[in-house]
């Protein structure tokens, strides 16, 4: 068999020299290194197509996949991601092999061995818009959608959707209800802020989120600043803090 053809597609420059001097240890023939989609779109029109692409997921300009909207290939593609296992798994149903990061030398045989015992040229044809697509929803972030709390000896659960604010007072978090109820939460504003829907909440200060959906009327305050008012009273005036204005005013136009 002839000596193997490969490129590599990889963003991190130093990791694609580390790759290709890998790859050359084990006697194939890496012909370029490319960094970008739009380098990767113009080499692969203008030359004949490698036996092996080396693709990263994750380029400085995309997702690699958007590379194969524009360009039909035949070649076959071996994954270099940092992507988890978990995400990847389906890949492997498909026939298409991923190395994780930093890849080990002895799976990068292993998925070579893998190419020269069963790749197939007429079985080639992997439709990498649906792995772009299985991607994209294995990897949607996921977030809360409820808080519980012990009242009593009752167990209360509040979906987010009755949330209109959560809020720091006193060394306490709270959460205010549509019914102008409060909640202490176990956790900080900051921790709990990670799991918020960022299309819903908004931090508008060092002290609150706000739902969108809550908000009945924002007004101008002194010093530049804009005072939110809910659609049901709240205790204490709720202002968006100068320095936060900008951000708040493009969320609220998304």
């Amino acid at each position: 068999m002839s000596t193997l053809k490969t490129i590599i597609i990889e963003d991190e420059k130093p990791t694609a020299r580390l790759l290709k001097r890998m790859v050359e240890s084990l006697h194939l023939e890496v012909i370029t290194l490319l960094h970008s989609i739009k380098e990767s779109i113009e080499w692969l029109s203008e030359n004949t197509h490698p036996d092996i692409i080396f693709l990263d997921i994750q380029l400085s300009d995309g997702i690699s996949f958007d590379i194969f909207e524009e360009i039909t290939t035949s070649s076959a593609i071996i994954f270099t991601t940092a992507y988890d296992q978990y995400a990847l798994q389906a890949f492997k149903l498909k026939s298409v092999d991923y190395l994780l990061k930093p890849i080990d030398k002895d799976d990068l045989q292993e998925a070579i061995t893998k190419f020269k015992s069963h790749f197939n040229t007429s079985q080639s044809a992997v439709n990498l818009l649906d792995l772009k697509n299985l991607l994209v929803s294995q990897s949607k972030p996921s977030y809360k959608e409820r808080f519980s709390f012990k009242v009593g000896q009752h167990l209360k659960v509040i979906p987010v959707s009755d949330i209109q604010c959560i809020y720091s007072e006193n060394k306490g978090t709270y959460i205010n209800t549509i019914e102008n109820r409060n909640y202490l939460l176990e956790h900080s504003l900051e921790k709990i802020g990670e799991d918020l829907n960022p299309n819903i909440f908004h931090r508008v200060n060092r002290k609150a989120f706000i739902n969108i959906n809550a908000i009945n009327d924002i007004v101008a305050y002194t010093n530049s600043r804009l005072e939110i008012k809910l659609k049901k009273a709240f205790d204490d005036q709720i202002i968006v803090s100068r320095e936060r204005v900008k951000g708040f005013k493009e969320w609220l136009d998304k």
